[in-house]
């Protein structure tokens, strides 16, 4: 039931951000922010309309989530029901971003749905292609979370 549960809010977020929920950006413009995040709104983003916690934060064996362990990653505990070519085995930790060396590759990532480098994010995880502020206001309130 957890499995499904899971997979049944990610195909909400690809649904979501296919339909508009989350605003496309327009191609033309660049990705540094020009503007202070709002913090506030990018938890908002991440928590509620992303769910982002459901792949990226661990949960006890009574299904909620394991507080100190908020979007630190983990393995994830489901599976696609129909063949797919890749997968992602387990979810990066988001606490922090520390997978991104600064806030602009993020920022350009959220906006674009690809890495620096070109790769595109593997399943589960939803090549999201936000507007610039929704993306500055997810990195702002990602990186205030990181540890140490």
């Amino acid at each position: 039931m957890k499995n499904t549960h899971r997979l049944v809010i990610a195909i909400a977020a690809l649904a979501a951000v296919s339909s508009g929920v989350f605003s496309l950006r327009s191609h033309a413009g660049s990705a540094a922010p020009a503007r202070t995040p709002d913090i506030g709104r990018g938890e908002y983003l991440v928590t509620h309309l992303g769910a982002c916690a459901d792949c990226h934060s661990q949960r006890n064996e009574k299904g909620e989530f394991i507080q100190e362990l908020w979007l630190l990653g983990g393995p994830l505990t489901f599976a696609p029901t129909v063949p797919m070519p890749v997968w992602a085995e387990a979810a990066l930790p988001i606490a922090g971003l520390p997978s991104f060396p600064t806030d602009e590759e993020a920022v350009q990532f959220f906006m674009t749905g690809k890495r620096a480098n070109g790769v595109m994010p593997r399943p589960p995880m939803p090549a999201y292609q936000l507007r610039q502020e929704d993306a500055e206001d997810i990195v702002g309130y990602l990186r205030s979370l990181k540890k140490g």
